[in-house]
């Protein structure tokens, strides 16, 4: 058995609940400086996986953004205060909404109560697209927040492919392999397998969500996607 977690505080909670099955960890950030793992290259006990580069991701993602709606200038960054890493890709995402010459709204959501009221939010300050950093109680209500981007028109992206699938607009993230779950499940033991950066990133495209937007994808972002979802 082998438990595959997203984000660091599913990480945490899923680590403070066994101590011997193996976790296999995905985007996730600051895994050595929260005691997640002793150290990257022997991450020790039950615990490896590859460690996330979401700060610049944020910035990749407000391009794509712009790419898709150029007129885009007014985005909101939806994230969980409680995720480790939340700063880092705060200030990374401020650089570069300010390089992109666009204004950026931080909302916080920690539950289902405050991811509406975040939506609510962003109708009343007049976003016109959303970013929704990943954390595991974001992805748990991807559907919810998915339709309320929809019903509220605007596209959104994350690092997550399941926010694409679920009916957000597009993903950008690392493509996390399987590699280290089948070697687990070979007999290999996660404290001697080395936390890896991500070395490939996959743009999901979702097409049926930008028909009920009204938007067109580029043809030259179609042809870099690697998964188009009809």
């Amino acid at each position: 058995m082998v438990i595959v977690t997203y984000g660091g505080v599913a990480t945490q909670v899923t680590r403070q609940a066994t101590s011997t099955i193996p976790i296999v960890m995905a985007v996730v950030q600051e895994v050595v400086s929260t005691g997640l793992v002793t150290s990257l290259a022997r991450p020790g006990g039950n615990i490896t996986g590859i460690s996330s580069m979401a700060p610049e991701l944020v910035e990749k993602q407000l391009q794509l953004l712009k790419e898709v709606v150029p007129k885009i200038s007014r985005v909101t960054l939806l994230g969980n205060p409680a995720q480790p890493g939340h700063g880092p890709q705060v200030r990374r995402a401020k650089d570069g909404a300010r390089a992109l010459g666009v204004s950026l709204r931080v909302l916080e959501a920690r539950d289902p109560r405050e991811i509406e009221t975040a939506f609510a939010t962003m109708t009343a300050d007049r976003t016109n697209a959303v970013i929704v950093l990943p954390d595991s109680v974001l992805l748990d209500h991807r559907t919810r927040i998915a339709y309320l981007a929809t019903q509220n028109r605007l596209p959104l992206v994350s690092a997550l492919s399941d926010h694409a699938e679920a009916g957000g607009l597009m993903a950008y993230g690392p493509s996390v392999a399987d590699t280290y779950v089948d070697r687990i499940l070979k007999g290999a033991k996660p404290a001697d397998l080395p936390i890896e950066q991500p070395t490939k990133f996959d743009l999901v495209i979702n097409l049926k969500t930008a028909k009920a937007l009204g938007l067109t994808i580029p043809p030259s972002l179609l042809q870099r996607a690697d998964q188009v979802i009809d």
